[in-house]
């Protein structure tokens, strides 16, 4: 008996250290308290396996919830989806058509997982945005074991919590844009990285590559702001010799070459004229994709191809102000903010009470890898000149997540220490101060949940103060005042996007904000709108706008018309009339494509309601050379495109973009005849003008 009970004394005191692999290995020598992980680790409370479950499942119903109301969500994504679920070769190359005339301009990763999704389940919302949800619910998961293996059970759930009711994960979680698997991507990389650091592992380095590398093939250069304290964290502090160490890193970068590149090499060896044209680039490469328009132009401002040209400036630049408060001004604070005042301050705290500890210490590592993490990412989307939209924000989730937990649980530990008990009254403090201010810029929740959250913050941060005179009985009143208060306003904003559906290129979290941006008016390459402009924070259409969050016309809209606040159907797809796809599905089986439209999501609109190929000309933003108008001619001499929508998109005239969607337009007008369907102007291609018969030659 007494072996037993000095074993399980070691085994805890090796916890509290933060030596996982020694409790491991401890427990494992010692013959007893066997590991079964169908019942959560062996030093874990009875109640944290429950705990864990609750918590996954909860946070599967709020991101289950009601998700087909946001109808196709991003329809740019949703038609390649559709189109690699019916062509393989789409399929591959994330092509915007099954005809493969150009693909999105992003890798296709986040898409072959939507398309196989769609393969199974049928063409339909929930199948287009259920994986996103599936993929939330797992990055809890992972986040919750990240923490728990060094810092305990509690840790784990709180940083579960939080991510799970940061407004901008509720929102991306439930969307379909790359961001869902990207950030799962960099939560495995982080899982992974602190098991490479445990146990100096060059398999734990090389897996950390592998999903850093399909992190790449996610959402291309974002994933590598993660790399520089991941790779700090493991050469300082893994548990093997320097040599090792080195070689790790080596390790991890191949793993992240061939993981990423793999798909990389096929694209560039395969000829031009043997796959759909890049979208995004200006000359059919994946580089100038990757460090032009989706890279470096992200930074300086300078992406050419799309709308608006650079911004930045600390005074405001045409995507929002830049500089050091960008995360926590009104546009973007509601997002994500919320705890992070709350995180920094318990990143300070974590790494003054491990500056001490010996080399190998995971704990530190653990900040250093969440605290990098969320510093990189949120200054380079605070300094970046070029588009920037504030749902990019939820690739800090994770990390303030991580922190909140891991923090509070170790203050909590010093509580009875000046320390401790300081840095738990400061990080309760500010949570409540900070929730108070983000509270003031709406008028969605009135006076009363601000006031009180200020109210029982700081009652909780001065009492926190003073726990080594309180009596025990007060004390989890005092620890649950100050969680509700650190959680209330992100869960009322959480609350709120999930009642609220979804749509277009730009969804943003909670309800409206004073003086934040609206929706489609600050979208996907294009500048900030005016005030009153397009959607409302929430995305629903603003007054006057032609069509409903819901896809349904609104009051005076015609019937298929395109969205008002998405210039000319850039950043939305419209729904078409039931006369218009009966057109489009006539004799489809003749044409390659049914009909082409400028822009990605005028032809998104018509492809997801046919189920048919539809040509998006120029890509996006209807700035990329693709097809050449002498290409455009001869798919029409050859018959192989029946309409073409009038009046759709931008049409070029973009910073250093082609304008030759334009010449495609105005060769179209000026060639072939007119007609009305459903309301709809279109121009048939089989039908060229009497005075210019030999238009299509």
């Amino acid at each position: 008996m007494e072996t037993t009970t000095a074993h399980l004394r070691t085994s805890d005191q090796l916890l509290r250290s933060g030596d996982a692999a020694a409790v491991e290995q401890h427990t494992d020598a010692g013959g007893v308290r066997p590991r079964r992980p169908w019942r959560g680790h062996p030093d874990d409370p009875g109640w944290a396996r429950p705990a864990l479950l609750a918590l996954l499942l909860a946070t599967g119903l709020l991101y289950l919830w009601d998700l087909t109301s946001s109808g196709w969500g991003n329809s740019f994504y949703s038609a390649a989806a559709q189109a690699g679920s019916v062509n393989w070769e789409a399929f591959f190359f994330g092509s915007s058509d099954a005809a493969n005339s150009i693909t999105v301009d992003k890798p296709p990763a986040s898409l072959w997982v939507m398309a196989l999704s769609v393969r199974v389940f049928g063409l339909n919302s929930f199948a287009i945005l259920m994986p996103q949800a599936l993929m939330g619910v797992a990055t809890v998961g992972v986040l919750y074991a990240t923490v728990r293996r060094h810092f305990g059970a509690v840790a784990g759930l709180l940083a579960g919590v939080t991510l799970a009711l940061t407004p901008v994960a509720a929102l991306m979680f439930r969307f379909n844009n790359p961001d869902a698997l990207l950030v799962l991507l960099m939560t495995l990389g982080a899982w992974a990285t602190m098991r490479a650091i445990e146990h100096g592992s060059l398999r734990w380095a090389a897996l950390v590559g592998v999903f850093l590398g399909f992190g790449f093939l996610t959402k291309t250069l974002q994933v590598f702001l993660v790399v520089p304290f991941f790779a700090i964290a493991f050469l300082l502090a893994a548990n093997a010799p320097l040599r090792r160490r080195i070689l790790g890193l080596l390790a991890a970068v191949g793993a992240m070459v061939v993981a990423g590149g793999w798909w990389v090499a096929v694209v560039q060896l395969v000829p031009a004229s043997a796959r759909p044209y890049i979208g995004g680039s200006q000359d059919n490469s994946f580089w100038n994709l990757t460090f032009g328009y989706n890279g470096f132009g992200r930074i300086s401002g300078n992406e050419t191809g799309s709308v608006g040209g650079g911004g930045g400036g600390g005074a405001g630049g045409q995507w929002g102000s830049t500089g050091l408060t960008r995360m926590f001004g009104s546009e973007v604070g509601g997002q994500v903010s919320w705890l992070m005042p709350t995180a920094l301050v318990l990143l300070v705290l974590g790494l003054w009470l491990r500056g001490r500890a010996p080399r190998t210490d995971v704990r530190r590592a653990a900040y250093l890898v969440w605290g990098g993490w969320l510093l990189v990412t949120g200054l380079t989307f605070s300094l970046m000149a070029g588009i920037f939209h504030q749902y990019y924000t939820v690739a800090l989730a994770p990390a303030i997540g991580a922190l909140v937990g891991m923090g509070a649980t170790e203050a909590w530990a010093r509580r009875h220490t000046p320390v401790g008990s300081i840095g738990l009254a400061l990080a309760t403090a500010a949570a409540a101060t900070w929730s108070f201010i983000l509270l003031t810029r709406t008028t969605a929740y009135g006076d009363w949940l601000r006031t009180s959250i200020l109210a029982i913050g700081m009652a909780a941060a001065f009492l926190l103060l003073a726990l080594n005179w309180l009596h025990a009985k007060v004390i989890p009143l005092i620890v649950a005042a100050a969680i509700a208060a650190g959680l209330a306003g992100p869960t009322a904003y959480t609350i709120t996007t999930v009642q609220q559906p979804h749509t277009g290129s730009i969804p943003t979290a909670g309800p409206n904000t004073i003086g934040g941006a609206g929706g489609a008016g600050a979208g996907r390459g294009m500048p900030a709108a005016a005030p009153g402009a397009g959607r409302s924070q929430t995305g629903a259409a603003a007054p006057g706008a032609g069509r409903s969050q819901t896809g349904a016309a609104a009051p005076g809209a015609a019937a298929g018309a395109r969205p008002a606040g998405g210039m000319g159907g850039l950043l939305d797809a419209s729904k078409p009339g039931t006369a218009v796809v009966s057109a489009l599905q006539q004799d489809a089986g003749r044409y390659r494509w049914v009909a082409a439209a400028i822009g990605s999501n005028n032809a998104a609109g018509l492809q997801l309601a046919t189920g048919l190929s539809v040509m998006p000309v120029g890509g996006f933003n209807g700035s990329d050379p693709s097809p050449t108008l002498t290409q455009f001619k001869s798919y029409v001499a050859q018959g192989a495109i029946h309409y073409f929508l009038a009046g759709s998109g931008m049409g070029g005239g973009q910073p250093n973009g082609s304008n030759t969607a334009q010449q495609i337009a105005a060769w179209v007008t000026a060639n072939f005849k007119r007609v009305t369907i459903g309301g709809q102007t279109f121009y048939d291609l089989t039908q060229p003008t009497s005075s210019t018969s030999g238009a299509t030659s």
